[in-house]
């Protein structure tokens, strides 16, 4: 059986009103879409066709018609009417991904806040782990005689810091001197290197000296070992219920949990794809089979 340019014209209609009302689609709203041009009684038969096609779905207790995920595949790869974002979207997200000397994590939760925002679904963006990050830079800030905290910058850009707290007291001049230890000897290494390094010069500093620099390679070593995990950051929850098919709290809640507490199973994008379009059963989670998930990529300069 033929797909015809009218079935594909009945399919869009039905598509974007579903996508719209989360209601089954009947024939009648149909002919008045079509401007009349197509009799109710063609109609009918063209969606039974369709369904025979497996494009189109009848629930058994609804006359009406809504698209299978096949139907939502042709839609998407045939039918569906490219929109770009407006110059003022693509300054606003390009605004928040400018800002590469901030935190990352920062940078990376805003900018799935801002896409969030212009679709009104929910949205998560994924910090993809890096295997060969090292330190780049570190910073103590004296708290008191027995703590600091210690600033630590990784080549990437991420920054992160932690309270550290001594057994033994840490003088003013020990801690631009414990900064300059780990500026001069522990940047651009692995953590086997940085232990290897700490141990070589274990011999040649005092205590108090060695402790707060142990402590310190401890956290940086943390700091690295989280880099190399990709990070997820969800946003913009709430806009699921605002969409009809998620007025089912079941449906809506297996969906809640899995943005909220279960991140790391969200799809992430292939190697080497620009982009992705997972709809209904094309997603392996449970939670996202009555959902399409649009992933992603997006370069931000710095390997990032």
């Amino acid at each position: 059986m033929e797909l015809t340019a009218r079935k594909k014209q009945i399919l869009k209609v039905v598509t974007e009103k579903y996508i719209d009302s989360a209601e089954p689609v009947g024939s009648k709203f149909i002919a008045q879409a079509m401007g009349g041009s197509v009799s109710s009684a063609t109609i009918r038969n063209e969606l039974a066709d369709l369904v025979e096609l497996g494009y189109l779905e009848q629930p058994h207790t609804s006359a009406g018609r809504v698209p299978s995920p096949k139907g939502y595949r042709l839609y998407v790869n045939e039918l569906m009417e490219r929109k770009s974002v407006t110059d003022e979207e693509a300054e606003k997200i390009d605004s928040a991904l400018q800002g590469k000397m901030k935190e990352l994590d920062s940078v990376i939760a805003q900018a799935g806040q801002m896409v969030s925002s212009i679709v009104s679904y929910p949205a998560y963006a994924v910090a993809s782990g890096k295997s060969s990050v090292t330190v780049r830079r570190y910073d103590l800030l004296a708290v008191d005689a027995r703590s600091f905290i210690a600033v630590v910058m990784t080549g990437d850009n991420r920054v992160k810091s932690q309270l550290i707290q001594t057994q033994l007291p840490v003088s003013d001049e020990h801690l631009p001197a414990l900064s300059n230890l780990l500026n001069t000897h522990f940047t651009g290494l692995s953590p086997e290197e940085m232990g290897n390094k700490l141990m070589a010069l274990a011999g040649q500093l005092t205590a108090e000296l060695f402790m707060p620099l142990s402590q310190t390679i401890e956290y940086a070593t943390e700091v690295m070992d989280s880099t190399r995990r990709s990070q997820v950051f969800t946003t913009g929850q709430s806009q699921l219920f605002k969409q009809p098919e998620f007025q089912n709290f079941d449906r809506a809640n297996d969906l809640m949990n899995l943005l909220t507490d279960q991140k790391d199973a969200l799809p992430v994008l292939d190697t080497n794809t620009p982009m992705q379009i997972l709809i209904g059963p094309e997603n392996v989670n449970e939670a996202l089979k009555d959902a399409s998930v649009v992933v992603a990529s997006y370069d931000i300069g710095d390997n990032m």
